[in-house]
């Protein structure tokens, strides 16, 4: 199964250019795409990020609406005009723009996030707040589905904490 899995913090070099954990390319590799897919994250101070998955990803948004509508045209701007494709050097690193970092407050650091069938880059601050306030909300729900729905959407492993 080829998903992206995990969190990896790394630094900017002097250049700017980041290292792309060795993983997250491996998975890029095997989608075939050339590079790297990079758009603004519509609802996170966050880049999303991938290849062909997520190209599929935002057509099959896309196909949600009527062809020239308003919101497919405000969707497809969002997407596909506000996307950049970045190479990646023989060592792995990409150059994220300025325009990039600005939208994620990047500076000197990033978080690299697995989502499945993409990837966010994050300022490192800013994901460890966004963790934290997704595991409460978790937490939320669980409470709320209660036990007996919390035990089937929640299953406890051995060792898991509370």
């Amino acid at each position: 199964m080829d998903l992206y899995l995990s969190h990896v913090t790394n630094r900017l070099d002097a250049k700017g250019r980041v290292s792309v954990p060795a993983a997250f390319r491996q998975v890029l590799a095997r989608d075939g795409f050339e590079g790297l897919l990079v758009v603004p994250a519509l609802d996170a101070l966050a880049l999303d990020c991938g290849g062909n998955a997520l190209l599929a990803d935002m057509a099959g948004v896309l196909q949600r609406f009527q062809p020239y509508s308003v919101a497919h045209d405000s969707f497809a701007s969002a997407f596909y005009g506000a996307s950049e494709v970045l190479k990646l050097d023989t060592e792995g690193r990409a150059t994220l723009s300025d325009t990039l970092k600005a939208h994620a407050g990047i500076s000197s650091q990033v978080t690299f996030v697995g989502q499945g069938q993409k990837f966010q880059i994050w300022e490192p601050g800013r994901f460890r707040a966004h963790l934290e306030e997704a595991r409460n909300r978790l937490r939320e729900l669980r409470t709320q589905l209660g036990a007996r729905a919390a035990a089937e959407v929640f299953p406890r492993t051995q060792g898991a904490r509370e």
